[in-house]
């Protein structure tokens, strides 16, 4: 069973900064990518950030410059800079994980964290 926990959000002014962690813990044989996807109500989720293991980081647009993801062991962080009131959302930790080397891949979420940023 593989879990994953996220922390870090929460409210924040407009131009400040935080940073979410999302650790992965459980049965892990390897771990293709993790990332960060966020929703607001109504809204379908977007994906905010990805880093495949071993490859380069890709952003939306909209954070690119402002946000930063990376990677540790079976943890990835989200630096969030510079955070815009249209940041405002439940953002959500994923990873692609095989757990077993026989498994097949699969996506996991985590439960998400609300960031808030008022103007």
């Amino acid at each position: 069973q593989v879990q994953l926990v996220e922390s870090g959000g929460g409210l924040v002014q407009a131009g400040g900064s935080l940073r979410l962690s999302c650790a992965a813990s459980g049965s892990i044989f390897s771990i293709n990518s993790m990332g960060w996807y966020r929703q607001t109500p109504g809204k379908q989720r977007e994906l905010v950030a990805t880093m495949p293991t071993g490859d380069s980081a890709e952003y939306v647009d909209s954070v690119k410059g402002r946000f930063t993801i990376s990677t540790a062991k079976n943890t990835v962080y989200l630096q969030m800079n510079s955070l815009k009131p249209e940041d405002t959302a439940v953002y959500y930790c994923n990873a692609d994980i095989r757990a077993t080397p026989i498994s097949n891949r699969r996506d996991y979420w985590g439960p998400g964290t609300q960031v808030t940023v008022s103007s």
